[in-house]
C-alpha cells in the first residue's frame, strides 16, 4: 500500500469532520498568529513545530495532518520530519486560512480560549439519554477529542467540576445548561462559536425536539428518542457504553444531515 500523499486539501479534511475517522490535527501556528486568528475544530496547538515534540503528543497508529497558516514552512518541516521517523503526517493544504476561506467551521478565538485545551474536564449527571450523549459527541468530535467526560450524582455535579477545575454541563447552575425551550446541546453550540454551521443546526433541531418532547417540530425526532431511550436500557449503569453506543447513532445523525438526506427507500415487494 502506498503512504499517503504529502497534502490533504480543506474538501477532504473537511469531509472527515464529525465523524469518528477525523485524523489528529495538529497546530504549529505561531503564538502570535493563532492569537488573532480562530482554530480548526478538534485540534491541539504544539508552541514547538517540530516532529520531535509534536510525536510526543500523538497517538502514531492514527492519522495525523499539521496545519499552520498558510501551509508553507511549518507545517511541511514537521510533517516531514514526522515521516522521517515513520509517521505518516500530512499537511494541510494552504493551512489553516484555506480551510476558513472554503467556508468549514472554526472555532473563534475567544470560545477556543474559554473551552478549548486539550483533554478538559467536563462534568454532568449521570444516566445520559440524549443531551447528555449530544453535548460530549459535540465536545469530543468538534471542540476537544481528547475530553475527559465525569458522570455523578445530579447534587454534585457543581462541586465535582469546580474541584477537578472542569466544566459543568446540563444542570441547573451550570455554564452549559437549558435556556427556555432551548436544551444545553444549543447552549453547547452558542458558547463554542459552532451555531453558524447549518450541519450542526440540523442536529440541534433533531436533539431540542427530541430532549423537550417537541416531536412534532422534527420528524427525526422520534426515532431518535425511541433509539437513546433503548440504549439507556441496554447500557443500564455503565454511562461510558452509553457514550460509546451514543456517539455510532449521532455519527449515523450527522452522516445522513451532512450526506444522505435525500437518499430515500421506495422499494416495494411485488408477488
Amino acid at each position: 500500500m502506498s503512504a499517503p500523499s504529502f497534502f490533504i486539501g480543506p474538501d477532504e479534511l473537511a469531509a472527515l469532520l464529525g465523524g469518528p475517522s477525523w485524523p489528529q490535527v495538529i497546530d504549529v501556528r505561531a503564538a502570535e498568529i493563532r492569537a488573532v486568528q480562530p482554530d480548526l475544530p478538534a485540534s491541539r496547538w504544539s508552541d514547538d513545530p517540530s516532529g520531535a515534540a509534536i510525536a510526543q503528543m500523538i497517538d502514531p497508529s492514527r492519522a495525523v495532518v499539521v496545519a499552520c497558516k498558510a501551509g508553507h514552512n511549518r507545517s511541511q518541516r514537521a510533517a516531514a520530519e514526522l515521516r522521517a521517523i515513520g509517521i505518516a503526517a500530512r499537511v494541510l493544504e494552504g493551512g489553516s486560512m484555506a480551510y476558513a476561506a472554503a467556508g468549514y467551521p472554526m472555532v473563534p478565538r475567544q470560545a477556543a480560549d474559554v473551552w478549548g485545551g486539550y483533554g478538559r474536564t467536563w462534568v454532568t449527571r449521570r444516566r445520559p439519554k440524549i443531551d447528555r450523549v449530544a453535548c460530549p459527541w459535540l465536545i469530543r468530535r468538534f471542540i476537544d477529542p481528547g475530553a475527559v467526560i465525569f458522570f455523578v450524582e445530579p447534587d454534585q455535579v457543581l462541586a465535582v467540576a469546580k474541584e477537578s477545575a472542569g466544566i459543568a454541563f446540563d444542570t441547573p447552575g451550570a455554564p452549559i445548561e437549558h435556556d427556555g425551550d432551548r436544551c444545553s446541546f444549543d447552549t453547547l453550540l452558542d458558547a463554542v462559536g459552532l451555531d453558524g454551521f447549518p450541519p450542526l443546526q440540523s442536529m440541534a433541531t433533531i436533539i431540542r425536539a427530541a430532549d423537550t418532547g417537541d416531536l412534532g417540530s422534527s420528524p427525526q425526532a422520534a426515532g431518535f428518542l425511541a433509539v437513546s431511550l433503548g440504549l439507556s436500557v441496554l447500557s443500564g449503569d455503565d454511562d461510558a457504553a452509553m457514550l460509546r453506543h451514543g456517539f455510532v447513532m449521532l455519527d449515523g445523525l450527522y452522516a445522513w444531515v451532512t450526506g444522505a438526506r435525500t437518499e430515500t427507500h421506495n422499494w416495494t415487494h411485488r408477488s
